[in-house]
């Protein structure tokens, strides 16, 4: 596969887009609290290695009774995360690469190509950060482009960068480097690799890209509010493995609403506690 610039073109794209960053950000509207358009941001999330049959039924049962817009697993389950999902709008999502970044192109291709023939739509692949921190530009794009040309719209494909491994300009760079390699999302983080997703981080990313292409927020977003701060930095998709505690406390601060404006009183005050489930940090 041929490379789309030389290392000078995409310093030169890179460079240019360090320096039309806008001095100031704007603030995005988030979805109305607990309406399905906030659902489908969500996507439910379980990667720790050591899940279980059990919990993957239980993240799709929830996924489906919360109108999540997707799960998202390892490959080893999206077989059975399609059997549990037969009948709904939820779909799967499966991560490519997870979550060191560095398996060689061949090892992504083939990682992707079997979550596709297993029914995913939408795919988080992990940069090569390293590569990326070493300026490889080349390299990174074609082991993104590698996993688009297997995994052609209308498949989704995201991108993590784990932004905690990155200065501002190596996200840039990674940004640039996946829109043109015709990625769907630019992703913060896998929630394994130190800091998650931060507000900061977020902006950066939206105001680098085009408008064919979307952020999302992933790791440490655990509660509503932090759910929201992402949005209205430009998030549109949010990965978490609190989506149940985050619809929950959305829910609770309607309540709230409709009791300060003279409706009936909430019933419970919080979520339970059973419902928060850290299966991962992402």
């Amino acid at each position: 596969m041929t490379t789309r610039n030389t290392q000078t073109e995409w310093r030169t794209i890179i460079d240019e887009a360090e320096r039309d960053l806008p001095s100031s950000f704007p603030q995005y509207k988030a979805p109305t609290l607990g309406s399905i358009d906030f659902a489908k941001c969500i996507d439910h999330t379980l990667l720790k290695l050591d899940a279980t049959k059990e919990q993957i039924d239980e993240l799709c049962g929830e996924a489906v009774k919360h109108n999540f817009q997707s799960i998202c697993v390892r490959l080893q389950w999206v077989d059975r995360a399609i059997q549990n999902l037969q009948g709904s709008d939820v779909v799967v999502a499966c991560v490519v690469g997870f979550h060191e970044g560095t398996y060689s192109m061949s090892e992504k291709v083939k990682e992707a190509s079997q979550a596709i023939s297993s029914g995913a739509l939408e795919l988080d692949m992990v940069i090569n950060y390293p590569f990326l921190k070493q300026q490889k530009y080349s390299q990174v794009y074609t082991d993104i482009a590698a996993v688009r040309n297997v995994a052609p719209h209308p498949v989704f494909l995201k991108v993590i960068l784990e932004t905690s491994k990155l200065t501002q300009f190596d996200i840039i760079a990674g940004c640039k480097i996946a829109e043109a390699a015709q990625a769907d999302f630019v992703k913060t983080s896998t929630g394994f690799g130190g800091q998650g997703a931060t507000v900061e981080n977020v902006r950066l990313m939206k105001s680098v890209i085009g408008p064919g292409m979307k952020v999302k927020a992933s790791g440490g977003v655990k509660t509503v509010n932090e759910c929201v701060a992402m949005m209205e930095a430009g998030a549109e998709r949010i990965g978490t493995s609190n989506g149940v505690w985050i619809m929950k406390e959305a829910q609770t601060l309607l309540e709230d609403v409709t009791h300060a404006a003279g409706g009936p009183e909430r019933k419970n005050s919080r979520p339970s506690d059973s419902l928060t489930r850290m299966f991962s940090s992402s």
